[in-house]
């Protein structure tokens, strides 16, 4: 029985990876597809393909921080394997609602922080605060505002510097070589995702297993876990989320293949850098919305429609808590199913 439950929760949780890949499809391709580079169906496959590879570039930090940087999860294994089993249950379906609404509004909200906040709010009917990680979600909590920051820094960056240095080439060899480079550039945030959003779910599988049927063994992440996520995860974003990509690509800011390559560039590099040095889950929804406004702010302010940026904000802001209460919603439900079938 605990084992078939256990094979359960770790199907969600690679349900999960999927529809944050379907959900976060939009990040990888809406600028190459915004551009013109790259058509739907090639760039979809494109991003799943950087998706997948990112599996064999080692590093599990992000992994580990979500296993154990969010809850107490010496606290949630003393409880015993039922108590695991329905907060984890818990935090991925509540994940997955919230995902699934903010897709159908055509909003790109944070699957990182959707699972984070889904993980806080199955926590707290079984731990109270107690069971919390403070430091660990205070972390992720800034990085809701940093992260931004540091795709739209780097990407205004980028962009000046490859202005500058195309400015007595003629318009049309200029596009000529960004949309070569996009195809680079979109590949290193494909690989960025991978790289970030898969490993979330590896901490959450890790959860499961090292509290339930594996509670004698060291808490650590194994191959296969590694390569089932990256493949979840590209599988979603090679079926892509739509939605997501037309607010994406065409609605906050017009991007030539030049703002499309220092968009790219700069989320990337700020995602592979916070996931390999620190292990910060942190939003690639979010770092590559700041990259692309920075774009669009060195055209002038007008360039970038604030209003659709404004909407994306709003959701940014309501991800965690909307995400814990509907966790909160699904563990009383879940707990009183137990109850009436026990």
């Amino acid at each position: 029985m605990l084992l078939t439950a256990v094979v359960v929760i770790v199907a969600v949780a690679l349900i999960f990876d999927f529809i944050n890949g379907f959900h976060d499809a939009a990040n990888s391709i809406a600028t190459v597809v915004s551009t013109r580079v790259l058509s739907p169906n090639l760039a979809v496959a494109w991003a799943a393909f950087f998706n997948f590879i990112a599996a064999f570039s080692g590093g599990v930090k992000v992994a580990n921080t979500m296993g154990k940087g969010i809850i107490n999860f010496d606290m949630l294994k003393a409880q015993g394997s039922t108590a695991v089993l329905m907060v984890i249950f818990s935090a991925l379906v509540g994940a997955i609602a919230w995902n699934l609404l903010t897709w159908w509004w055509g909003l790109p909200s944070s699957s990182s922080h959707a699972l984070a906040g889904g993980m806080i709010g199955a926590t707290l009917p079984v731990l109270g605060f107690a069971g919390l990680m403070g430091t660990g979600i205070a972390t992720i909590a800034a990085f809701i505002v940093l992260s931004p920051l540091i795709g739209m820094t780097m990407a205004i960056l980028l962009m000046l510097a490859s202005t500058w240095s195309v400015r007595k080439q003629t318009p049309l060899k200029v596009d000529t070589w960004f949309r070569r480079l996009q195809l680079v550039s979109s590949g290193i945030f494909s690989f960025s995702h991978g790289t970030n959003d898969a490993q979330k779910v590896m901490g959450i599988i890790a959860v499961v297993l090292f509290g339930t049927i594996w509670k004698d063994r060291e808490f650590h992440i194994d191959w296969w876990m590694i390569l089932s996520c990256h493949a979840a995860i590209a599988l979603g974003t090679f079926f892509g989320g739509w939605r997501i990509v037309r607010t994406m690509g065409h609605s906050l800011t017009k991007l030539a293949p030049i703002g499309g390559f220092a968009a790219e560039t700069g989320g990337g590099v700020t995602i592979i850098a916070l996931a390999k040095l620190w292990g910060i889950p942190v939003s690639t929804t979010h770092t590559i919305t700041g990259a692309i406004v920075g774009v669009g702010s060195t055209k002038g302010w007008r360039a970038v429609k604030w209003g659709v940026a404004g909407r994306i904000i709003w959701a940014w802001v309501f991800t965690i808590p909307a995400s814990a209460t509907m966790a909160i919603l699904v563990y009383g439900l879940t707990w009183a199913v137990v109850r009436m079938v026990g």
